[in-house]
């Protein structure tokens, strides 16, 4: 099956500037389900997930179907890495306890890979999606990189976007869910960490292949300047969903 691939061109710089997810978030999921379970974590990229994961399962299977992220991912032995597509994992019937899906549901087909983890998720199993929104930082920042985001590459972002801004609602299973706790996403940076999370951005690659231009070096000067000296803190509001196996 053919995927929508935006991100191997750029999998070392995806894997390098990409933030962290909250640990908490992990140990409640592992709490729904009790103690040490299998996870899914599909759609893995470099890993990120996958290796937060070992710290609550006692195996984690990372899938991925882009070749150039499962090589830019590090080894871990209680981490089985394959290339797969999310509508296809490979998995034996009723072999994980959770799915997990971070930062890449509105990229699959969703009906088909709800099938694919109703297949694989033991009875009373869990599935896990999550995305994160706009970064905050500071007024002036935000400013800036909302007007990078939504104006200068307005045309460059995929449709599957859409998804995210509406929070995946309307591509969410017809599943049991579960009330959750609710979590963000935080880092201490730098400005060049951050130029290098934009960096990582699917719309700007399309901006650059279709321009020649690199809009992100024009914002760089303004986007210093607004963000002073120093590390600050980033924050992204986290969303996510959680279900149970129907």
């Amino acid at each position: 099956m053919s995927f929508k691939d935006h991100f191997s061109a750029h999998a070392a710089t995806y894997q390098q500037y990409r933030p962290l997810y909250p640990w908490r978030m992990y140990r409640w999921l592992a709490s729904r389900v009790g103690a040490q379970p299998t996870v899914w974590d599909c759609a893995t990229g470099n890993g990120q997930a996958a290796h937060d994961w070992v710290h609550y399962a006692e195996r984690v299977v990372a899938t991925d179907a882009s070749v150039a992220q499962i090589q830019n991912a590090r080894a871990h032995p209680r981490i089985s890495f394959a290339v797969a597509s999310a509508e296809r994992s490979g998995l034996a019937p009723a072999s994980v306890d959770i799915v997990s899906v971070a930062q890449a549901l509105h990229w699959f087909d969703q009906a088909a890979f709800y099938r694919e983890a109703d297949r694989v998720l033991r009875d009373d199993g869990v599935l896990a999606v999550w995305t994160y929104q706009w970064a905050h930082v500071s007024s002036a920042v935000d400013a800036i990189v909302h007007r990078f985001a939504l104006d200068t590459l307005a045309e460059f972002w995929p449709a599957e976007r859409a998804y995210v801004d509406n929070r995946y609602m309307n591509i969410l299973p017809d599943w049991r869910p579960l009330a959750t706790p609710q979590f963000e996403v935080h880092a201490d940076w730098s400005c060049a960490q951050l130029l290098g999370y934009l960096s990582s951005w699917s719309a700007l690659q399309r901006a650059r292949r279709a321009t020649g231009a690199d809009p992100l070096a024009e914002i760089a000067p303004s986007l210093r300047s607004a963000w002073g000296a120093g590390r600050r803190q980033v924050r992204w509001p986290l969303v996510w969903h959680v279900f149970r196996k129907p």
